[in-house]
C-alpha cells in the first residue's frame, strides 16, 4: 500500500465500539422544542419574527416552517448557534447553511418535515427495525433520520473515519462541523485535480473498511460526498448509512465500491469492485 500519511494522512482510530445493534431505539418523543411550540413564548415569538425578516429566509417557507424555527430557537437557546449565514448546498430532502456557533463557524443542517416526500430515502426506510414502528409519521421518520445521522457521525469518528464532527441535533436541525478553508466549503473529489490518485484511492477504501468494522455502510459514496479539506479526505452525508445488520447493507457496500473504483479508474488507476469490496470486509490482505 501507498504511504498515506503525508497527503491525504488517515486519523488515528480511536477504536470502534463494535458492530452496532440495529435495533437501537431512536428518540422520537417530545423535547423542549415542542413544549415550547404549545407555550408560545414571548422571547421565542421574537425570535421566529427575527429570522423569517432575515433576508436570506424569506424564500425559504418549505425549510423555516414552525418546527424548525423552534428547534433553531432551542439551538440558540443552548448556545450552539449565534446566528446565520447563507445556504452551503440544498436539496430535495434537506438544506445546509453556514452559521456561527459557539466560538467557530459551524453547518446547519435542516430535514424538510412538510416537504419532503421520502422517495431517496425509502430504500434505507424499508427493513430498517427502528423506522417500522413509526409508520408513515413523516414528522417523526424525519426526526428519527435526523437523529440517526448524529448517531453515524459519532460511531464514524470513533472508528477513525474522518467525517464532520456532530455539535448538536434538535428535531429536524443538525448542528456539525463546517468542513471549509477561508470560509469557502471544501471542494468534492469531483471538483479538484487529484494529484497522487492511488495515495487518495488508498484512504478512501481504508475509510470504507474502518466504517465496515464499526457496522457501518456509507451507501451513498462518491466523488460527490467526498471532499478534500486540510490535506484530508473527509465523508459526507452519513444520513443514509446503515448498519450491516440492514437487509440491503451488502448491495449498498457494492454499490459504493462501484462508484468508487468508476471514479478513481477515470483518474487513470488501475482498480477493481470486487477486490475494493474483499478488502473492505477483511476478505482480503492488503499489499504492503
Amino acid at each position: 500500500m501507498s504511504n498515506t500519511e503525508g497527503e491525504f494522512g488517515l486519523l488515528d482510530p480511536e477504536g470502534a465500539e463494535g458492530v452496532g445493534d440495529e435495533w437501537e431505539e431512536i428518540d422520537v418523543s417530545d423535547t423542549e422544542a415542542d413544549r415550547v411550540a404549545r407555550k408560545r413564548d414571548r422571547e421565542f415569538n421574537q425570535f421566529r419574527k427575527r429570522i423569517k425578516d432575515a433576508d436570506q429566509f424569506k424564500v425559504e417557507a418549505s425549510v423555516f416552517d414552525e418546527a424548525t424555527l423552534l428547534a433553531l430557537y432551542q439551538l440558540v437557546h443552548h448556545g450552539h448557534l449565534q446566528a446565520f449565514g447563507g445556504p452551503i448546498s440544498t436539496g430535495k430532502e434537506a438544506n445546509v447553511y453556514e452559521a456561527m456557533g459557539a466560538d467557530e463557524q459551524v453547518a446547519v443542517k435542516i430535514y424538510r418535515i412538510n416537504a419532503s416526500d421520502f422517495k431517496d430515502m425509502r430504500e434505507y426506510l424499508i427493513g430498517d427495525p427502528r423506522f417500522e414502528e413509526l409508520g408513515g409519521d413523516k414528522k417523526r421518520v424525519v426526526l428519527a433520520w435526523t437523529r440517526k445521522e448524529y448517531a453515524n457521525l459519532e460511531r464514524a469518528r470513533k472508528a477513525g473515519v474522518r467525517v464532520p464532527k456532530p455539535i448538536a441535533v434538535e428535531r429536524n436541525v443538525l448542528v456539525m462541523e463546517y468542513i471549509a478553508t477561508d470560509g469557502e466549503r471544501a471542494k468534492r473529489l469531483n471538483e479538484v485535480e487529484i494529484e497522487n490518485p492511488e495515495t487518495a484511492y488508498n484512504v478512501v477504501r481504508e475509510y470504507m473498511r474502518r466504517l465496515d468494522e464499526a457496522g457501518l455502510v456509507h451507501g451513498d459514496l462518491s466523488e460527490y460526498n467526498i471532499v478534500f479539506h486540510d490535506g484530508q479526505l473527509v465523508f459526507l452525508d452519513m444520513g443514509q448509512a446503515v448498519t450491516v445488520h440492514h437487509p440491503n447493507s451488502e448491495a449498498f457496500l457494492r454499490r459504493d465500491c462501484e462508484n468508487v473504483v468508476n471514479f478513481f479508474a477515470r483518474q487513470g488507476l488501475e482498480t477493481d469492485a470486487d477486490d475494493l469490496y474483499a478488502f473492505v470486509t477483511g476478505e482480503s490482505v492488503p499489499e504492503e
